[in-house]
């Protein structure tokens, strides 16, 4: 599990986080979203530890796999040993990667689909493939919480195709927690059980996607007219989706 208790952060006399209180258990999978200055990327630093609470409590393990939203491109290592880094927790200041580290991290790949990519170097991956291997990265980690900072924000529609897929996969194996943020309420249909709504004026909204992915409440979220749909795919499924009123273009 990892979450946030009570939590409050302030920034001077900038309140930013008030009483906050969430949860991602093991076997669920948490979005967050809300608007920009909203606290979003506060409560993720807060709840990995890297931004320190005014009160509150912070639970989570001593090991979790994360996700950056950007993914630095000036950095000439192999994708293979990017992907080794994800275990440096348990070799110690001095230790070398081992048979069973090198197992883990080609694994990871694999499981991203992204083992095409083990010779190459970081540096010369598209913004799109080097997310896939920071998310191998994570999951090699072997943590079973998973925290990934705007996964989609860089990505185009495809590869936000790709990473959903991937992520409802995780998702449904119910081994691991997964919290992520967006600014899109489609990835949290797509890809959560959960979502927590920080609303701009203060209030968190907090429950399961069906309760709190609506349009009533995302209006409120982003002050934004929206309107859920339902869209036929290729295989016959429906699937909701939400589109805000600027969607498309305005009749004649």
């Amino acid at each position: 599990m990892i979450g946030l208790t009570n939590a409050t952060v302030r920034f001077g006399s900038r309140t930013i986080l008030d009483g906050l209180t969430f949860a991602a258990a093991r076997g669920r999978s948490l979005a967050i979203l809300g608007p920009n200055g909203r606290g979003k990327t506060t409560a993720l630093r807060a709840m990995l530890g890297f931004q320190p609470l005014n009160s509150g409590i912070r639970t989570a393990p001593s090991i979790v796999g994360y996700v950056p939203q950007y993914a630095s491109s000036n950095q000439s290592y192999g994708v293979l040993d990017v992907v080794v880094m994800g275990r440096a927790a348990g070799l110690g200041l001095f230790g070398q990667p081992t048979p069973a580290d090198i197992a883990a991290a080609n694994a990871a790949l694999d499981q991203v689909g992204a083992t095409r990519f083990a010779g190459e170097r970081f540096d010369r991956l598209s913004g799109g493939e080097r997310q896939l291997v920071l998310l191998a990265r994570a999951l090699a980690t072997g943590s079973d919480v998973l925290v990934l900072d705007e996964p989609g924000s860089a990505l185009d529609l495809h590869n936000q195709q790709r990473l959903l897929t991937l992520l409802d996969d995780l998702r449904q194996q119910r081994d691991r927690a997964i919290v992520f943020t967006t600014h899109d309420p489609n990835h949290a249909l797509a890809a959560a059980d959960d979502a927590l709504l920080m609303m701009p004026e203060g209030e968190a909204l907090f429950g399961p996607v069906e309760e709190t992915i609506l349009p009533h409440h995302l209006e409120r979220l982003y002050g934004v007219a929206m309107r859920m749909v339902d869209l036929s795919a290729a295989d016959g499924a429906i699937h909701r989706c939400v589109l805000p009123a600027f969607a498309g273009r305005r009749a004649a």
